[in-house]
């Protein structure tokens, strides 16, 4: 039995989560269920694990960790071809599913009988011995926006331990956090909020509710949440839903990753951070690191705003350019390259690779580009790939998309193209007038001296997003 995260040493009647329904979970029970599994599967065997926010969920994932079994989390709702497509490359021995699981979802199943019951998951026999794995593996997570593809990102012990470390270190985590699960447990995020609460030994406040529903903001209240989390979008909800106007006194921090949230967004944040005597950071990472590079401190979120920050306890950030040399010079722009021992062991795209050794030696060349300031704080500028060339002039899509968000906060954006050609996305942000296509070409034709003939408007229903609230630029089409 793995020793991950000292669950065998905790206390097994502390307090492990409070579910929506009022239910509790203890690190017993944790304990419990990782003999539980590891006596049926026998210990190290690929287990699809399809997580909802919700007891069976966390119990199936933290026994895994403690069995040795290696889950691949997935979103429970993940579309059932692409369910079916990721079981048919990988064949794992087992899954791990919710007994509501939808349907069509079911279907992808082996129809097998359930081998255990876990607070409403179900066990089941993939009916495959499943490949064979690397002994340093533990973990594996799908990548940003890909769900449906077979690449994985590998991930060991050591990686998910120092990561949550780390977290715990620079939030100055303890037993007396309860962080409300905002975000799903699948998502690299949503699963170190976990991992790293866990190794505090606090508390979850376990919900799959969303933010629109009134239960999710009654279990905040009557539970006592002392964080929040999210991505760019949910900080989009949380303005509009007037969370600065909450009262919520056990509150202590908010916390914001999974792409750079717009400069206003972060500076209103921050400021009522400030005024209200709470916390308010700002974080950057890729699952590929477990998945947290970077931290801002929160006493420099203000005079520091638009930059992720420093490297994490641990970690170490440098700049190359494209040669490989590096970046010295404050405010030069190179590729941000990223060493430490929460840097995965590499990529999976077919069942081989499970059973490699570590390919990436802790170092992660994370392809964003970013700048540097005198101060050593970090700041993110767009993609590496992430440009367009336009009439001789490189134009970064990402900092387009900022520019929009902050001219027109009323609509939601997403920048594609090809070379010569800038295509916006437009969609209109709930319950709001957006500007028309003509007064976003004037805008950018002002700000960028590109021709306007050269920019082209395409208005739509909603920006695709994955799970995780990233724009899904594939279905967009031209980058």
């Amino acid at each position: 039995m793995s020793d991950l995260f000292g669950m065998k040493g905790r206390e097994p009647g502390r307090l492990l989560a409070v579910s929506e329904d009022g239910g509790w979970l203890y690190y017993g029970d944790a304990q419990d269920a990782g003999r539980m599994l590891g006596g049926v599967m026998g210990g190290r065997s690929l287990v699809f694990l399809l997580c909802d926010n919700s007891p069976g969920a966390l119990l199936g994932y933290l026994g895994c960790l403690q069995c040795g079994a290696v889950p691949l989390l997935l979103d429970a709702n993940i579309a059932p071809e692409l369910l079916a497509a990721l079981a048919d490359t990988y064949r794992p021995a087992f899954f791990l599913v919710p007994q509501a699981l939808p349907a069509a979802a079911r279907a992808v199943l082996p129809r097998t009988r359930p081998l255990l019951r876990l607070r409403g998951s179900i066990l089941l026999a993939g009916g495959e011995k499943g490949p064979a794995l690397h002994p340093e593996l533990r973990l594996l997570l799908t990548t940003s926006g890909s769900t449906g593809s077979p690449k994985l990102v590998r991930l060991s012990a050591q990686n998910l331990e120092a990561n949550a470390a780390s977290i715990c270190e620079y939030l100055e985590l303890d037993e007396t956090e309860r962080p409300a699960t905002v975000l799903p447990m699948s998502y690299s995020y949503g699963m170190s909020i976990v991992n790293s609460h866990v190794l505090a030994g606090a508390a979850l406040l376990l919900t799959g509710r969303s933010l629109l529903e009134p239960e999710f903001w009654e279990l905040v209240r009557t539970e006592g949440a002392t964080s929040l989390a999210g991505v760019p979008y949910t900080y989009q909800m949380y303005r509009r839903l007037g969370l600065c106007e909450m009262q919520l006194p056990r509150l202590r921090y908010l916390t914001q990753a999974g792409g750079k949230l717009p400069e206003e967004l972060h500076r209103q944040f921050a400021r009522w951070a400030a005024d209200t005597g709470r916390r308010f950071y700002v974080m950057y990472g890729q699952t590929e690191a477990s998945p947290r590079m970077g931290w801002l401190p929160a006493e420099r979120a203000l005079d520091k705003c638009g930059s992720m920050g420093l490297a994490v306890p641990g970690g170490r950030f440098w700049l190359e350019d494209g040669a490989g040399r590096a970046v010295e010079a404050p405010g030069e722009v190179g590729e941000l390259i990223y060493a430490g021992k929460n840097v995965a062991m590499g990529y999976a795209r077919q069942p081989g690779d499970l059973a490699k050794a570590d390919e990436w030696g802790g170092i992660l060349r994370t392809g964003d580009m970013a700048k540097r300031d005198e101060e050593g704080f970090y700041s993110i500028v767009g993609r590496k790939k992430r440009f367009l060339k336009m009439f001789g002039n490189r134009v970064n899509l990402d900092e387009v998309e900022r520019m929009l968000a902050a001219r027109f906060p009323t609509a939601a954006f997403a920048c594609t193209g090809r070379d010569d050609l800038l295509l916006v996305w437009l969609a209109p942000a709930a319950g709001e007038k957006p500007p028309s296509g003509e007064e976003v070409v004037g805008y950018l034709a002002g700000q960028t001296r590109l021709p306007a003939r050269a920019i082209q408007v395409r208005e739509i229903e909603a920006i695709p997003q994955n799970e995780a609230g990233k724009v899904r630029y594939a279905a967009l089409g031209l980058r």
